[in-house]
């Protein structure tokens, strides 16, 4: 089994409502969001994929989380917070946008999104079948994150 990663960075901001302290206040991080892929076998070039594909897949859509607040659409302010910055304020429907919950979303996300990568023909470089998304990193701090990985 062959795998690869790449990392992607965007800066965003969150409130957990549910928290019991500091961070049901709105906060920022720094965060590397990696993606893991596997393959039994190479493609022509002996490659998983190339990296530059991940980001094609992917990027414009993570670009949305980038300086935008994560917000559970139950929290008291999320329809102040909403009208006031607008596309900015991410809604996580009756959930804390917690980094685990986060790392799901993008997880099936991606997922989504390099399957129909592999289904067009008006691309640069090709996704070969066998290529699957096996787990999604989010990192919340240098030293935190979250991951997740569907069961199978």
């Amino acid at each position: 089994m062959y795998r690869i990663c790449k990392s992607l960075e965007i800066e965003n901001g969150h409130m957990l409502s549910k928290h019991p302290d500091k961070c049901r206040f709105p906060h920022g991080h720094t965060r590397r969001v990696e993606f893991m892929l596997e393959a039994e076998g190479l493609d022509e070039n002996e490659m998983v994929c190339d990296f530059k594909i991940i980001k094609d897949a992917v990027g414009d859509w993570l670009d949305t989380l980038d300086h935008a607040m994560c917000m559970n659409t139950s929290d008291p302010a999320y329809q102040e917070f909403k009208q006031r910055y607008g596309e900015r304020v991410i809604g996580f429907e009756n959930q804390d946008p917690t980094t685990e919950v986060m790392a799901r979303v993008i997880h099936d996300h991606a997922a989504a999104a390099l399957a129909a990568y592999a289904a067009r023909s008006d691309t640069r470089y090709r996704l070969a079948a066998g290529v699957r998304l096996t787990r999604v990193r989010v990192w919340e701090t240098t030293s935190s994150w979250a991951e997740y990985e569907p069961s199978h």
